[in-house]
């Protein structure tokens, strides 16, 4: 009975430690992906050397627009994460902030840097950086963020019908998130 119990507690042990291992372990190499190609116009979002591809995120989503009476004010994104361009392995989701919460734990909050526009049909690539991160997972650690390979998500060119109405865009994107390098 003994034997039992000792080896019931040996394999809990293993499994807590596994499972804050997993929480801690920083993000696999990325194997198939290395920072985006920028056109020459978006060198403006040039993330710094010193940091490197932690993570890529493929968002499917909208971009949510108030209309104020005399223009249509952006609001903010509403989009599910995903770990694969088919949109099959849900892994977060993005918000207002703007923020992205990872569904391993990890929330990064960041702020605009800079922009660019090499496609007039979509919102801009951006660079953005973080301004706060919690817990230790997948965005923990996130100290930058470009948007890129933007398509849709402008914001509407006719009136709203009323003031306060909404409109929601619909949009793709990718998301890089660099960390800084060890």
């Amino acid at each position: 009975m003994r034997s039992i119990r000792t080896t019931l507690i040996a394999l809990l042990v293993l499994f807590s430690i596994t499972g804050i291992t997993q929480a801690f372990t920083p993000v696999a190499p990325l194997d198939h992906y290395d920072a985006p190609d920028l056109p020459p116009a978006c060198s403006t979002i040039q993330v710094e050397p010193d940091h490197r591809l932690a993570y890529v995120a493929f968002a499917v989503g909208v971009q949510r627009y108030r209309w104020d009476g005399t223009a249509w004010v952006f609001v903010e994104p509403v989009a599910t994460l995903y770990k694969d361009a088919e949109y099959t392995d849900k892994d977060g989701v993005h918000y207002a902030g703007p923020t992205w919460l990872a569904n391993s734990g990890g929330k990064v909050v960041a702020t605009k840097v800079n922009q660019c526009t090499p496609d007039a049909t979509a919102i801009p690539w951006l660079l953005l950086k973080a301004t706060s991160n919690q817990g230790p997972g997948l965005f923990g650690a996130v100290s930058y963020i470009q948007r890129v390979n933007t398509k849709g998500g402008l914001m509407p060119t006719a009136p709203g019908s009323t003031i306060g109405a909404l409109a929601d865009v619909p949009y793709t994107t990718q998301y890089y998130f660099y960390r800084p390098r060890d």
